[in-house]
This record gives C-alpha cells, sequence and structure tokens, in this order.
C-alpha cells in the first residue's frame, strides 16, 4: 500500500492547486498553506475526506497493521512466527520496546488519519447542502474508530482496575497546523476516549447516509467495555437493517479471484479497499505464502487446528502451501479488501449479549448461534444447560470465525480477563508502549508501565 502516500500527497496537492487556480500569484514567503487557503470549496473538502480515508489505508493502520500486531502479541499458542523483522519478533516475543518501528508508524499514521478528520470536521461549512451530513458522518465515523482502536492497544483494558484514572490517549479535536506547545497534549484517560469514541461513533450514526458500519463498531465497543445492552441495541440495528446478509458458504467471505480487486461482499459491513493501483495489505504479506505474493511468516500451530469441530468448513481455509507448511488462506488475494467489521460478528455480538441479558431481543441467543455453526457446516447446539458453558460456546464461535481478523486473541482475551499465552490478561506487556518519539517530543506525556 505504499502507493497510498503517493495517493494522499497527490489530493493535498490538488486540494491546493484547486483553490489557487483563480487567483493571481502570490509570491508571500511561507512554509505552509493554512487550512482557510487550502480548503475553499465543496471539491476541496471531498478531497480531504478522500485523502482521510487514504491515510486509514497505509499498511501500519488498516492496511491491516493495527489487526496484525495485536494478533502477534497474543496468539503463542494459536501461530509460530518465522519472520525476519527484527520489531516484529519483539511483538510476538512480548518483548516491545518503545522504540519499535511498526508501534511508532502505527500511532503515526493514526493520528494523520485523526487530523485529517479534523480538517474535514473543521471546514464542513463549505460541503454541499446535499452530502453535509453525510461527510460530517464519514469524519465523525473514522475518527471514532481510529480512537477507539488506539485505546485498546495504548491504554490499559476498560475492566483492568479504574478507566477513569487509567491513560489512554491523546484526544485531538481540531487540526494541527504546526508542531508547538499548543499540539502538546497530554494523554487522556481511557474512559475519556471511550466516550470520545462514542460520541464521534453515535453523531456518525445520525448523519451518515449508511449508519450502518458506525453501528457495528458500537456494537463492538459496547462488547469490549461490557455495556452488554448498548452492545444487544447496536448489533440488533445492523441485523434487523437487512442491508448485509451471510455469505453462503464461509469460503466465499474470503474470495481470491485470481489476485484481482473483489468489491465487498454481502457480508462486509466496512472495509478498507485495496486495487491493483494501491498495492497490497499487510495481512497478504504476512500471513499467504510465496505462493499468494506473500512471505509466509506465520504459521499455523496443529493445537489451534485441533480446536475446530469435525467437519467444519471453516477448516477448508486451512492448508499447507507448496513448501508443505500450514497457512490460514483468508488473505491469499494481495489485492483483498481488509475487512474491519463484517456481520457474522453481530450476531455472535448479539447471542452474546442475550446471554448475559437473559434475553432474546431480535432473536433467541441459541438461533444466532447456530446460523454461525450452520454456514460453518455444524450441526445445531442446544441450549446449553449452564449460562456459563452457553458462553463458552460463543467465545469458541467467535475465536473460529474472526480469527486473524481484527484482533481479537487480544481484545477478547482481554475483555474476558483469559491469559494470553504465558501472561495474564492485565500484564503491561500486553499494552503498546508510547512511542520514544512521540515522548522526547511530548513532555505531557506519561510512558505506560514497564516501558
Amino acid at each position: 500500500m505504499k502507493k497510498f502516500r503517493l495517493i494522499y500527497i497527490t489530493a493535498i496537492c490538488t486540494a491546493f492547486i484547486l483553490s489557487a487556480c483563480n487567483k493571481q500569484l502570490e509570491l508571500k514567503p511561507f512554509e505552509q498553506i493554512e487550512q482557510d487557503q487550502a480548503i475553499l470549496t465543496a471539491r476541496d473538502l471531498d478531497i480531504t475526506l478522500t485523502g482521510a480515508y487514504n491515510r486509514m489505508g497505509l499498511q501500519d493502520l488498516y492496511g491491516g497493521g493495527i489487526h496484525l500486531y495485536a494478533d502477534l502479541l497474543a496468539t503463542q499458542n494459536v501461530i509460530r512466527w518465522q519472520g525476519t523483522y527484527q520489531e516484529l519478533t519483539q511483538i510476538v516475543g512480548q518483548t516491545i520496546p518503545n522504540d519499535n518501528f511498526f508501534i511508532t508508524s502505527l500511532w503515526l499514521d493514526a493520528y494523520q488519519a485523526i487530523n485529517q478528520t479534523n480538517y474535514v470536521l473543521a471546514n464542513i461549512d463549505k460541503a454541499n447542502a446535499s452530502n453535509k451530513n453525510d461527510i460530517l458522518g464519514q469524519a465523525k465515523f473514522l475518527r471514532g474508530l481510529v480512537y477507539f482502536d488506539l485505546v485498546r492497544l495504548f491504554g490499559k483494558s476498560y475492566n483492568d482496575g479504574s478507566p477513569t484514572t487509567n491513560l489512554g490517549v491523546p484526544i485531538v479535536l481540531t487540526p494541527t497546523k504546526a508542531v508547538d506547545a499548543s499540539s502538546q497534549v497530554a494523554r487522556a484517560t481511557v474512559e475519556q476516549v471511550y466516550q470520545q469514541a462514542i460520541s464521534d461513533l453515535k453523531d456518525a450514526e445520525t448523519n451518515l447516509a449508511n449508519p450502518q458500519p458506525a453501528s457495528a463498531i458500537l456494537a463492538r465497543l459496547y462488547l469490549q467495555k461490557g455495556d452488554f445492552p448498548n452492545a444487544l441495541a447496536e448489533a440488533n440495528k445492523v441485523i434487523q437493517s437487512g442491508k448485509y446478509r451471510l455469505m453462503d458458504t464461509y469460503a466465499e467471505e474470503f474470495p481470491i479471484a485470481n489476485q484481482a480487486h473483489v468489491d465487498n461482499t454481502a457480508e462486509d459491513i466496512f472495509a478498507l479497499q485495496v486495487t491493483t493501483q494501491q498495492g497490497t495489505n499487510y495481512l497478504n504479506t504476512f500471513y499467504a505464502s510465496p505462493d499468494n505474493a506473500g512471505r509466509g511468516d506465520i504459521i499455523i500451530k496443529d493445537p489451534f487446528i485441533a480446536t475446530f469441530e469435525s467437519g467444519d468448513e471453516r477448516l477448508a481455509l486451512y492448508n499447507p502451501d507448496t513448501d508443505g507448511i500450514l497457512r490460514v488462506d483468508k488473505f491469499d488475494n494481495q489485492y483483498g479488501n481488509v475487512r474491519v467489521v463484517r456481520l457474522a460478528e453481530m450476531y455472535l455480538i448479539r447471542a452474546e449479549a442475550n446471554v448475559q441479558l437473559a434475553s432474546s431481543t431480535g432473536a433467541a441467543p441459541i438461533s444466532d448461534l447456530n446460523l454461525i455453526r450452520s454456514r460453518a457446516g455444524l450441526t445445531s447446539l442446544a441450549v446449553p444447560i449452564t449460562k456459563t458453558a452457553f458462553l463458552d460456546a460463543i467465545y469458541t464461535e467467535r475465536r473460529h470465525e474472526l480469527a486473524f481478523e481484527g484482533g481479537f486473541f487480544l481484545h477478547d482475551a482481554k475483555r474476558l480477563s483469559q491469559p494470553v499465552g504465558a501472561l495474564p490478561s492485565n500484564s503491561p506487556k500486553l499494552v503498546f508502549p508510547i512511542p520514544l518519539r512521540e515522548i522526547n517530543a511530548n513532555p505531557k506525556l506519561i510512558q505506560n508501565e514497564g516501558y
């Protein structure tokens, strides 16, 4: 996805050119173009929003890295890493230094994406009346999504101690035009960052022409913080909207199609698009073997495969490559979209929340669970005897259905207080360090424990 960077630069430069093309040449000496000079028209604003999406699609962010790094930190019993990148080996070994290149790049890309959305929101008055609300909703959605994922990675889990005192990440809601004292922002608390993400996503839900992506991320967020009533309500909105459907087979959700770009499936609620012009994504790079344009650095361990039931059709996506090594095939398409959220997760969230609340909103929880199992070719389960057994069955389906797609190995372990390899779920080693370069540049930042 290196070409995303070129597209982003081109988009912003185009905005500058378009805004100046009808004016006399001004020879003022200046180091930057202010937003009131760069974003003058609705077209300029559209280009700036496109720049935000391009930032989101960078490899270290939703080009795959934000999912990959979380899973590498939490899959010691699932995968064997044979990669040669020292910094990724550090993540797998749960010994991340505060100058880890990949973690630093994730942070930088995330705040660049946030800054782009802030430029859009600061200039929303330039939008055409016909799509002003939708543009606002898109910017709020992207910003809320990034803040939610940042606080999950760089702050303690919501259920680990007090979210009102534990530190999350800095909240920046206005465009940063220059790096000076005003841009030195302290870390907000975990609670404050969650509330900002909720506020953004709720605003997105209200303003988007298609609010379902915002509802889906809200469902995930509320589940992460243990707010089952709201998780249930948001997941139910998405399902009952009727805009999405499960693909007939699990394999159809992950098309390869001769290494060509494939549009979103009917199951994809939100995905970052990857085309032959934009390059590849990190999930393909590290999960796929050289047979499918990847490095093949991640090998699936047999004990993980043994946790699947006999006849589970999802096992068809775990196969030895020509080198005889077992890998997951979900990301074999070099130009496959990076799925951020899909419908199957909504059914599992609704099932879990209904079990926790002893309710059947939308559908009986056993029906939602069996819908996912049926698509995988498995027999239906009867209602488990105990609540604990019921929840364990749902957790198992989450693990098998969503494996390697969104950092679920780490994030589920944290919210369920389950060990991660040899570490307890609240270990400081399972929280990313604030990058050293940020600590050096901003005296208001406090480093995480252990770094």
